[in-house]
């Protein structure tokens, strides 16, 4: 009998977005509404809830979340509420109430960005997170 051999496929995972987290003891509609003001966007609730599931397919988590799309500028962003229902959508940043995300940004400069969410009086801190790490 031959032994079978076994081949690895490797290729690099194209992360093509850009993360901030964002710390506020405010719900998410009150924050959304701010953002869609002073960034002069339309961030709106998605129909149904963002799922997270494992690798067998099973679902581990669901989070409510909003969306914009810039079609001018080939822009998604996602607004996403880290924890619900005592799951977490990003374990590893338990202190981080929700995300944003924006997908394709060749837009904003994300410091400028988080300097602007910032002034945001519900907003307590925004942080740029890799999405490599």
């Amino acid at each position: 009998m031959t032994k079978k051999k076994k081949h690895t496929l490797e290729f690099d995972v194209d992360y093509d977005y850009d993360m901030i987290g964002i710390s506020s003891p405010n719900n998410d509609y009150r924050i959304v509404w701010a953002m869609n003001e002073l960034l002069n966007i339309q961030l709106e609730k998605g129909n149904e809830d963002f799922i997270i599931v494992n690798s067998k397919g099973e679902k581990k988590s669901e989070h409510p979340f909003y969306q914009f799309s810039d079609e001018e500028n080939y822009l998604e962003m996602f607004f996403i509420k880290n924890k619900f229902e005592a799951k977490y959508l990003i374990p590893e940043n338990k202190q981080i109430d929700y995300f944003f995300f924006l997908v394709h940004n060749n837009f904003y400069k994300i410091p400028d960005l988080i300097n602007k969410l910032k002034t945001i009086p519900t907003i307590h801190g925004a942080y740029s997170f890799d999405p490599t790490n």
